[in-house]
């Protein structure tokens, strides 16, 4: 099974039930990509930093191709525009 892929549904006497505790794990997933990407966030701003401070562009175009490459393969274009919307908020305004 994918990370993408849901586990397979028991069945459930009450649909309405079912969709609540699909809910609770689409919010339990929320809270965890969140998390990431506060973590994601702090590690590429402080790589920003220790290059800008040895005298390096606080960028490097090459690596952001990379992430999207990887983004966009995994995710499709949506994925590229999700890993876009990460590397902006990672790197700050230009």
């Amino acid at each position: 099974m994918s990370a993408l892929t849901a586990p397979a549904a028991e069945p459930a006497a009450d649909p309405a039930e079912r969709i609540g505790h699909l809910r609770v794990e689409i919010d339990a997933c929320d809270a965890e990509i969140i998390e990431l990407v506060e973590r994601r966030l702090a590690i590429s701003r402080e790589i920003g930093a220790l290059r800008a401070a040895s005298g390096g562009t606080r960028l490097s175009l090459s690596r952001e191709q990379q992430v999207l490459a990887r983004f966009r393969a995994a995710l499709g274009p949506d994925g590229a525009a999700l890993g876009m919307m990460l590397l902006r908020q990672g790197r700050g305004q230009l």
